[in-house]
């Protein structure tokens, strides 16, 4: 088992450069199961003031933990591509410990594999989220040219730009998320605000590090979930102006099309903000906003934002 996971480590870890970069390992594997541990890193800090995690490192973790579990799961290696993936977050997330995650294929069809896993820290038996993701499965004559099998994090190929999307032009200015606070995590991905978009605009820009499948190439899904959350918490704190401070209830993803290795951006929607809970929608494009990659929602807990104390 010691040579099997040497070996799966070799290839399916290191071969991805995101995963590879983030320290990422394989520990465990069995028939539709994979578990995987992400060391910690001050980098995965999201929330200096409680000094949390960001969502975003768990989500990687998940993404890449249920792709595991699908291919430990087929009886021949087949490409297969994320379709979805949800989030549920159950409890706090502290830094200074690595974050596990144990992932189950529980149902596999002929055409769609179906995956549950839980992160944990401290204890197995005390998840701090549950995640639920889809996977496409290639078939003989659904192969691309070239495909030689593997995960597919991501979602489906990459399409061509499009002709509608031509008018579309990025942003040429960019700022800081936040200007004057530092977030751990958000730098760590790069991920700026358009200073000139006429709408709330945030972008992704490409690093090397973010490629999660070389083959095509393409961007980790992980990367592009913590992404559009990022960009969703931080568009809702905008809204909200202070008043009060969200956190993550849930947040799911659909994949619509590989992130390809250029600048990523993301547009939100505020759907809905009650006394307690907001709702907001991503959406995430490359090309252009008529060509998403993908498409997010998530549900945030309102809580009262914290005073410090005085001559804090």
């Amino acid at each position: 088992m010691d040579d099997l996971l040497e070996q799966v480590n070799r290839k399916y870890v290191q071969g991805a450069p995101h995963m590879r970069e983030i320290g990422a390992r394989v520990t465990a594997l069995a028939p539709g199961r994979g578990s995987m541990v992400l060391p910690a890193r001050p980098e995965w800090v999201g929330d200096p003031l409680r000094g949390m995690l960001h969502p975003g490192a768990l989500t990687v973790l998940a993404d890449s933990a249920c792709g595991l579990a699908v291919g430990t799961a087929l009886r021949e290696r087949a490409p297969y591509a994320t379709l979805d993936l949800r989030m549920d977050y159950l409890g706090p997330a502290g830094p200074g410990q690595d974050i596990h995650c144990d992932a189950h294929c529980y149902r596999l069809t002929r055409n769609v594999a179906f995956v549950r896993a839980d992160v944990w820290q401290e204890r197995q038996d005390e998840p701090i989220a549950a995640a639920q993701a889809s996977f496409m499965l290639s078939t003989a004559g659904g192969r691309r040219p070239g495909a030689d099998g593997g995960a597919e994090v991501g979602g489906a190929p990459a399409a061509a730009p499009s002709a509608e999307d031509g008018s579309w032009a990025p942003p040429a200015g960019s700022e800081p998320v936040l200007p004057g606070t530092t977030i751990p995590y958000v730098d760590y991905l790069g991920i700026r605000a358009a200073s000139d978009a006429a709408d709330a605009l945030f972008r992704l820009p490409f690093q090397d590090k973010l490629i999660g499948n070389p083959r095509l190439p393409a961007l980790h899904g992980g990367v592009i979930a913590g992404f559009a959350e990022t960009a969703a918490t931080l568009h809702l704190i905008r809204t909200l102006r202070g008043a009060k401070f969200p956190k993550s209830i849930d947040f799911s993803i659909d994949y619509l099309r590989s992130g390809r290795p250029v600048e990523s951006y993301a547009a939100c929607e505020v759907v809905r903000v009650g006394s307690r809970v907001a709702l907001v929608q991503v959406r995430c494009w490359q090309t252009g906003p008529r060509q998403p990659i993908a498409v997010a929602r998530g549900h945030f807990l309102l809580t009262p934002a914290e005073v410090p104390p005085a001559g804090g």
